[in-house]
């Protein structure tokens, strides 16, 4: 076969049906769309009058207006912008895939940079055909002695073109809608569609809804203005009452002055705000502004602990406000919302490819322009533009809290155990993050004082003896030798593990409150990073502070072992006798700190139904040899009683280790309840 030059053809009546239903996802983005399209054209009307091409008509306002109409089954869409010519429309809206907005920013690309054009690819009006099934396009261009022009598509590839009646520029979009999507002519829930992709648009847009009764209000005569409808004047007389003065006299009052009063026609009230609060300067905003916004856009009632205000221009342009919540970690999930914009137009919550992950766990808004989009602009196009912001929103929050810690402790302290999670998760999910944290990491101890790891590691690092110069040779020989590991104790439950803690401070000891569920992996992840420190919960073993002089009785803890197990019927019981120095404990509980994260993973994956021994993860009870109980247990194994104690010991230690089951507190309270019954005969 011969060499063959050609070019691919494409048949609109095979793309078009894919436009109107596969290139988005949500049927309710066409709103989106067709007020994008509003805003931008009156976007490149402004742009026009301040390059001196255009002069606005007194008494301009710009302005979407959305009207539903549920008897006629339509949805009308109308801006006061630029306007089209007849050739715009065959070439902007004919031509598929043709944008007005990046030919219009080619055109005055010297005379202004201000790019805030909304549309780029061309497709977005074609989103109607989504749920219309005929669309009618009514435009007058704002150019001097413009035609306006009527023109119509009922979803097919074919259209009509002719002269339209409309008088003044803009452009009024009517979508007849389909069976299936009458929801879109109630009013409700089209405030609800663009509430969701328009609040902040950076034009005013009001939903109406045709033939509705009119409203009205009544205001001060003073707060009219000038585009106000005046129904009536309305003049409110003084109001008095009688009164008793200090003499006791009755005499008239007047509790309420004369006032002038008009009922005028209901202001319309735009559903969008044009100036966020993430476009101003962060001098500009006070305290209230942040937390205002935070109550409007994320419905929480509770106030945030702080914020972060991002204001970049190079070298991409991001603007944003990131919120750390205060979180109830018993009722609360604590995965946060993070609204991504472009241009002021709402794109899609918890974007993780610009948000890091450990972020999503914040509530704020991110608005970048730079954003590279797919053509429905409803995801991110594959771009390492995008790792780059990413980067940067991670760095400014590490430089947030750093800073923070730096200049004001005393707040950073105040506000860690909410932000904790948040900063936990970050250090094992980014490896820079944890880098510029690692020095700020907080540990609050048994005192409620808080402690950095440097000085978590100083107050627990044993004192090393004085060297003899034989053991110096010797380590010089043995470099396989691992480091000796400093030991951070820890609780995760003050209360239900107070026995211990007791004993910890009684011993000269101190521990630090580990309570969140991510805290088990965050100490994983410092152990991996530093091979030095290893933590350790307070009940996962008997430090040598805690015991007594002397070792127990050899035949005496084989003797109670075998009651133990037998008054408990568990045969695998594992029983230790030692002498503590607290004589008030008469049996404690240790669990492994291997076995314990064994069971937390087991947990984390649901693995409820295997057996925690299978991975040696079976407590051991402690007896204390000092104690009266257990010394009358080791001589009177045979009493009738014994094997009630035996019960009683095992499940008081077991309550200071973690919690019973339900079966199990049951016997426990009978039991308890039996005991008092044997004392009071």
């Amino acid at each position: 076969m011969s060499a063959k030059h050609g070019s691919l053809s494409i048949n609109s009546e095979n793309i078009f049906p894919i436009i109107k239903k596969w290139l988005y996802s949500d049927h309710d983005i066409f709103v989106r769309e067709m007020i994008s399209n509003g805003c931008d054209a009156i976007t490149k009307l402004r742009k026009l009058e301040v390059m001196g091409d255009y002069t606005f008509p007194e008494g301009y306002k710009p302005a979407v207006n959305v009207i539903v109409d549920p008897d006629q089954k339509t949805l009308k869409f109308i801006d006061n912008g630029i306007g089209m010519t007849a050739d715009e429309v065959e070439e902007y809206i004919t031509q598929i895939a043709f944008s007005g907005a990046t030919e219009f920013l080619e055109k005055y690309k010297d005379k202004t940079t201000d790019d805030q054009m909304i549309g780029h690819f061309g497709l977005g009006f074609y989103s109607a055909f989504m749920v219309a099934d005929e669309v009618h396009i009514d435009t007058l261009s704002y150019k001097e002695g413009s035609t306006p022009v009527h023109w119509t598509c009922d979803g097919g590839t074919e259209y009509e073109m002719a002269d339209g009646n409309k008088t003044e520029p803009g452009t009024e979009i009517t979508l007849f809608l389909n069976e299936e999507s009458l929801e879109f002519a109630n009013e409700y829930r089209m405030r609800e569609v663009i509430e969701k992709y328009c609040s902040f648009m950076p034009v005013n847009i009001y939903l109406s809804k045709a033939n509705a009764e009119q409203e009205y209000e009544t205001i001060d005569e003073s707060e009219l203005r000038d585009d106000d409808v005046v129904v009536e004047h309305i003049h409110e007389e003084a109001k008095t009452e009688e009164k008793e003065n200090e003499n006791g006299e009755k005499e008239v009052v007047e509790v309420s002055p004369a006032k002038d009063k008009v009922k005028i026609n209901k202001r319309p009230v735009s559903l969008s705000d044009p100036n966020p609060l993430w476009m101003r300067h962060p001098n500009e905003c006070t305290d209230e502004d942040y937390k205002e916004f935070y109550r409007k856009v994320f419905m929480d009632y509770k106030e945030p602990l702080f914020w972060i205000h991002l204001n970049m221009d190079y070298p991409f342009n991001l603007k944003g406000i990131l919120y750390f919540p205060k979180i109830n970690t018993e009722y609360d999930s604590i995965e946060g919302t993070i609204k991504l914009y472009n241009n002021q137009v709402f794109i899609a919550d918890n974007i993780k490819e610009v948000i890091p992950e450990f972020l999503l766990l914040l509530k704020g808004v991110i608005d970048c322009p730079d954003l590279p989009l797919n053509v429905s602009r409803s995801a991110l196009q594959n771009d390492g533009f995008v790792q780059k912001i990413s980067e940067y929103i991670s760095k400014k929050v590490a430089d947030k809290l750093t800073g923070m810690c730096k200049t004001d402790r005393e707040s950073y302290e105040k506000y860690w155990d909410d932000i904790s999670p948040f900063i936990k998760f970050g250090c094992i999910k980014d490896g820079k993050f944890a880098e510029k944290l690692h020095d700020y990491i907080l540990f609050k101890d048994l005192d409620n004082k808080y402690m950095t790891l440097k000085d978590c590691i100083e107050q627990n690092k044993k004192e090393e003896p004085e060297e003899t110069a034989e053991a110096k040779d010797t380590e010089k020989t043995d470099e396989d030798k691992e480091p000796e590991k400093t030991t951070i104790f820890y609780v995760t439950d003050p209360v239900q593990q107070s026995q211990y803690i007791n004993m910890f401070k009684e011993a000269g000891k101190n521990a630090v409150i580990l309570s969140h569920n991510i805290d088990t992996a965050f100490i994983s992840h410092l152990e991996q990073k530093d091979q030095t420190i290893q933590f350790k919960r307070i009940d996962a073993d008997l430090t040598e502070e805690l015991k007594g002089d002397g070792a127990a009785d050899e035949e005496t803890a084989k003797t109670l072992t075998e009651l133990f197990r037998k008054s408990l019927n568990k045969d695998k019981l594992e029983v230790k006798v030692e002498n503590l120095k607290n004589e008030s404990v008469a049996a404690m509980m240790t669990l492994s700190e291997e076995s314990r994260r064994m069971q937390d993973m087991m947990k984390m994956y649901n693995m409820y139904g295997m057996d925690p021994s299978m991975f040696g993860g079976q407590e051991t009870l402690v007896l204390n040899a000092n104690h009266p109980l257990v010394q009358f247990l080791g001589k009177n194994q045979e009493s009738e009683h014994a094997a009630v104690i035996c019960e009683q010991l095992y499940d008081l230690a077991m309550l200071s280790h973690k919690q019973l089951s339900p079966d199990e507190m049951t016997k426990f309270v009978k039991r308890s309840n039996e005991i008092l019954m044997m004392i009071a005969k």
